[in-house]
């Protein structure tokens, strides 16, 4: 349908951007570890409202739950 030469560039051209793509997400979660583990994980704990912040992955209260196993209710009846 279309020619060899045609498709060989449509294929170059969509693996390029995927790479770029994949690139820029690589760099992103780069940065985000390095701030993290910069500020020593205490901003994914800012929001919680407690004295002592080893307690707050456990309360309901606090956004950030390192030990909750998110689910949603399709893939945990086998519908996902």
């Amino acid at each position: 349908l279309f020619s060899p030469l045609l498709q060989k560039w449509a294929v170059f051209t969509l693996s390029a951007s995927s790479s770029l793509g994949c690139l820029s997400c690589l760099l992103g979660l780069a940065v985000s570890i390095g701030l993290m583990l910069g500020n020593q994980g205490r901003v994914l704990l800012a929001p919680c409202t407690f004295a002592n912040v080893a307690l707050a992955p456990v309360s309901r209260e606090c956004p950030f739950d390192p030990t909750r196993v998110y689910v949603s209710p399709q893939c945990a009846v086998g519908w996902g």
